[in-house]
């Protein structure tokens, strides 16, 4: 089975939130769905820009149309300085109108593999009929000081010091705490201990859990 198809990833807009992973997710999903219809990759807040894609910003319905004829596959956003991209020009709603499949990074995490949200995030568009919160395996065992976006509130959220590991147990709690996204996926799982600690987060999250290693193309549900 294909990896949208273990994410359940449907016609309309999906958004991607969580730890570092997010882009490498998005570029596979859409290499992926570009076979099943047409796919514009945006952000709903900032993302470097793709080197292997086609970029634009359009600001109407029929000059994204006329580009989507020519690729079915397209990034969207609006140019940012440090050759970034942000939100683009036309509203979320117009993108599902045009294209079969939207693909929204909504988050950012500055590259760590575990995060905890503040007050102004993830910025999910209300279009957004999924949302994949992804983690990174390589976290678990570690203090949650070194692998985590805003690791005090994450600490306080699971109950402990910054200093603590992140477990299973702790990372569940966080992910219940916070209500955010209705499918996990789990990348970097390329040891039996990852599998293992994946499976353990399985259990507790009280969502669907899809782990596997983007890198060596396995994914399976725990």
């Amino acid at each position: 089975m294909r990896l949208f198809e273990l994410l359940g990833v449907r016609p309309g807009l999906s958004a991607v939130i969580g730890g570092g992973g997010k882009t490498s997710l998005l570029y596979a999903l859409a290499e992926e769905l570009r076979r099943e219809g047409r796919v514009i990759l945006s952000t709903s807040t900032k993302i470097r820009r793709p080197a292997h894609l086609p970029t634009a910003n359009p600001d109407s319905l029929p000059a994204l149309a006329a580009l989507l004829r020519r690729e079915r596959l397209l990034c969207l956003g609006s140019p940012w300085p440090e050759d970034k991209l942000a939100a683009p020009a036309l509203p979320f709603r117009a993108l599902t109108e045009a294209a079969d499949f939207v693909l929204v990074e909504a988050d950012g995490s500055r590259g760590l593999p575990a995060k905890a949200h503040g007050t102004h995030e993830p910025v999910i568009p209300p279009e957004a009929g999924q949302v994949i919160l992804v983690l990174g395996a390589d976290a678990f065992g570690r203090p949650i000081a070194s692998v985590c976006h805003r690791p005090d509130l994450f600490a306080k959220l699971a109950g402990c010091g910054p200093e603590a590991p992140l477990s299973p147990e702790r990372w569940a709690g966080v992910i219940r705490a916070e209500g955010y996204g209705n499918m996990i996926y789990v990348n970097k799982c390329e040891t039996d201990a990852a599998w293992d600690n994946a499976a353990s987060l399985a259990r507790l999250a009280g969502l669907p859990v899809i782990a596997g290693s983007l890198r060596r193309g396995i994914f399976r549900a725990v």
